[in-house]
């Protein structure tokens, strides 16, 4: 039996939990974001920014960068740490989300994945096995086995021949990542799948907690799901998930979905949303997005906001000085957003640390849910 990693420091009424990653790099403080760094880096900031706000867990694409530039390739450099300069810890997503949307140039066999590249069109079928050996060359300090995640629109047969592969591929991850030696060694998390029905999450739930892997993840979920259905099966889904162990749900990271996740149980998530929508010209604000190109900011000498502690904010650049940036494609102005957003995200998880503390936090969401407005217009005030 593998000992947990979570040590678990205080769990608020509603269920929300706070606690610490105990990894080998170094504790990780929960509830957790990570940015996102697909192919070795977060774009449009410095990794040394990244941990100057604290962040001190990242994930990569195990997918990606056995494309390019190669595992041999990023193994030689002494592991993927040292080839991104990273000194911190790295969680590899297996590339199953990648294959995913990749379905016109894959198909899914009985021992692994056939597909073609997306930068070239080459041929390659990776196993299970192979996918956690990737991650074992790049030297991931937590490992994600590959797995087969369906589409909103599956039908029940679909989710059912999915899961059955997922489970089968899922013991062969098991086994090659307990045949490698244990100095050094990743950790390797399984993932939940099940499609929006409740009987095949219960399946997978069950089917994961017998391995007794160090920390469980919750997948399937941001694949074309409504709002209601994507917290409604959230909270399901991590509810199922063994509490001594980390939960994870993969692919969430807006403000509002962060709270929920939170709310639901989980301790750790990822998305490229923060990012994404930075290099788009929206800021994160507890308000919901600020739009840099609305012409309602273009006479604003105000910050994004002004109660943060980010170095845009608080260096007295504007709004409207942003928004000129923005206007004339410099990329400056990519680099400033995105700098707010992850230290927005990371103050957002601070706060909500703090409220399970002090066991505030169901009072946390609701005020925060009921002053954040979606993208389309509407607070979220009303989310279960």
């Amino acid at each position: 039996m593998t000992a947990p990693l979570l040590q678990l420091e205080a769990e608020d009424p509603s269920g929300a939990r706070a606690g610490r990653l105990a990894l080998a790099r170094g504790p990780v403080s929960t509830p957790a974001f990570m940015p996102v760094a697909t192919r070795g880096t977060v774009k449009a900031i410095w990794l040394e920014d990244v941990a100057a706000l604290g962040y001190r867990l990242i994930l990569a694409n195990a997918y990606h960068l056995y494309l390019r530039p190669g595992i041999e390739r990023v193994s030689g450099a002494g592991g993927l740490h040292q080839f991104m300069r990273w000194p911190h810890h790295i969680l590899t997503d297996s590339g199953g989300y990648q294959v995913f949307s990749l379905a016109h140039m894959r198909k899914v066999e009985e021992g692994g994945v056939w597909f073609r590249s997306h930068i070239d069109g080459s041929e390659h079928r990776l196993t299970a096995a192979d996918v956690v050996a990737n991650q074992l060359g790049l030297g991931s300090d937590v490992i994600m086995p590959l797995d087969v995640c369906t589409a909103a629109t599956a039908s029940r047969r679909e989710a059912e021949r999915a899961l059955a592969t997922t489970e089968r591929w899922l013991h062969a991850s098991v086994a090659a990542w307990r045949a490698a030696p244990e100095s050094g060694r990743g950790q390797l998390f399984a993932i939940m799948q099940g499609h929006f029905d409740p009987a095949l999450r219960r399946r997978s739930a069950a089917e994961l907690a017998e391995h007794q892997l160090p920390g469980n993840a919750v997948g399937g979920l941001s694949v074309g799901e409504s709002h209601q259905q994507l917290v409604e099966f959230m909270e399901l889904s991590v509810g199922l998930l063994p509490a001594d162990r980390p939960r994870y749900v993969m692919g969430v990271g807006s403000p509002d979905y962060a709270v929920e996740a939170v709310a639901s149980g989980a301790d750790m998530f990822d998305c490229v949303y923060p990012t994404r929508v930075a290099r788009n010209a929206q800021a994160l604000t507890d308000q919901g997005i600020l739009s840099l190109k609305s012409a309602a900011v273009a006479d604003s000498d105000d910050p994004i906001a002004a109660d943060c502690a980010c170095r845009v904010c608080q260096g007295g650049y504007s709004r409207s000085y942003l928004r000129h940036l923005f206007n004339q494609n410099e990329i400056m102005a990519a680099v400033a957003t995105t700098l707010h957003n992850l230290s927005y995200m990371a103050d957002l998880m601070a706060r909500m640390r703090a409220a399970i503390v002090a066991g505030t936090f169901a009072q946390f969401r609701r005020s925060f849910l009921a002053g954040y407005q979606r993208p389309g217009g509407g607070s979220v005030a009303g989310s279960s």
